[in-house]
């Protein structure tokens, strides 16, 4: 990292960027009864149709199916067997679909719909299918909307959070910034929010991994897992708070608000790990 890449602001690191992926957590996408917030959405879809009528391309990472799917079916809790997780995965992306194709069409845009496995990182030919893929809906102005296949995957194809598959994206499309929105403001040292962060340290995990105040599964050490891969490549990151007014807008104007990452000066091609757990949300 170059000290002219340090001393730039916000403002001189973003002006370019063209080309985003947005992911957003199960935490700011549901109630605390697991419905779907559609106000929230509604905001969400406001902010990114703003986006795309300043001619950028936005690639949204989306969670909250088997939350969704949890209140469609009845379930007052999460299940633990996988059976009932891919069940409730099954009906409940359905429903998110529906509302983020309801919301985008109302701002005047088209959205598709693309349900990865992790082993896509794997295997070349199908990694270049779905970058075709998402090319082409760029091409026609489609807002592609992403998630993982939990109706079929098992755990040796699972990402394991939706944090690594949005670092996937991010590369995928190649992707001039990723940005994760979660519940907190950033990455959080002291209770404080650190502004920047020119490289991700054992140490920085360590101490990521030590934090109690996330609230999504992922958690802040798998943030930072993505946000070192997309870093190697030479691209920036974000995380903020979702929850925040205009957080997109804001971010993308330049504004100090949650956690940048700087990119690595000279890009190094990053390693996607599968990581076998449970389940993502």
């Amino acid at each position: 990292m170059t000290d002219n890449m340090k001393q730039k602001t916000r403002k001189e690191l973003l002006r370019d960027v063209r080309r985003v992926v947005v992911k957003v957590g199960t935490s700011i996408l549901t109630t605390n009864t697991n419905r779907l917030d559609t106000s929230y959405i509604e905001e969400l879809t406001e902010e990114i149709a703003a986006l795309r009528r300043d001619n950028r391309q936005v690639a949204l990472v989306t969670s909250g199916a088997i939350a969704a799917g949890m209140k469609i079916l009845g379930l007052n809790r999460r299940p633990d067997d996988l059976p009932a997780l891919q069940a409730a995965a099954a009906v409940g992306q359905s429903n998110l679909m529906r509302t983020y194709e309801r919301l985008f069409r109302e701002q005047g845009f088209t959205v598709g719909q693309i349900l990865l496995t992790a082993d896509i990182a794997l295997e070349p030919e199908r990694f270049q299918n779905a970058r075709n893929t998402l090319r082409s809906l760029f091409s026609f102005g489609v807002i592609p909307i992403i998630n993982e296949n939990d109706a079929v995957a098992v755990e040796e194809i699972r990402f394991g959070d939706n944090d690594t598959l949005s670092a996937l994206v991010a590369k995928l499309v190649d992707a001039d910034l990723l940005i994760i929105l979660s519940d907190v403001d950033g990455f959080l040292s002291k209770g404080k929010v650190v502004p920047k962060i020119s490289a991700i340290s054992p140490s920085l995990m360590a101490e990521a991994r030590g934090s109690k105040s996330e609230k999504t599964r992922g958690g802040m050490t798998t943030k930072l897992e993505a946000a070192r891969m997309v870093t190697r490549e030479g691209k920036p990151v974000i995380i903020a708070n979702g929850r925040h007014k205009r957080v997109l807008t804001r971010i993308l104007a330049g504004e100090e608000t949650g956690t940048i990452f700087l990119p690595v000066v000279k890009p190094q091609k990053a390693n996607l790990r599968l990581t076998k757990v449970r389940t993502k949300e």
